[in-house]
């Protein structure tokens, strides 16, 4: 039992913190600042998570042109 419950919490945490990409913004290495449903969010795969646009905006990050 403890066990289980132990990995649901973990599970839990995982889905819901920077690591589990839901509602994180991504900053690409060209510094890119990607938002959740954007053209190209689910392609960028090394990138700085960051939890608000705004956030990767201020540390340089910019909007797509497009």
């Amino acid at each position: 039992m403890r066990i289980i419950t132990l990995s649901v919490l973990t599970t839990i945490l995982i889905s819901t913190s920077v690591f589990g990409q839901s509602d994180v913004v991504k900053k690409s290495k060209s510094g890119i600042c990607h938002v959740p449903g954007s053209h190209y969010y689910n392609q960028t795969k090394h990138y700085v998570p960051f939890k608000t646009l705004d956030g990767c905006l201020k540390s340089g990050g910019r909007l797509p042109r497009k």
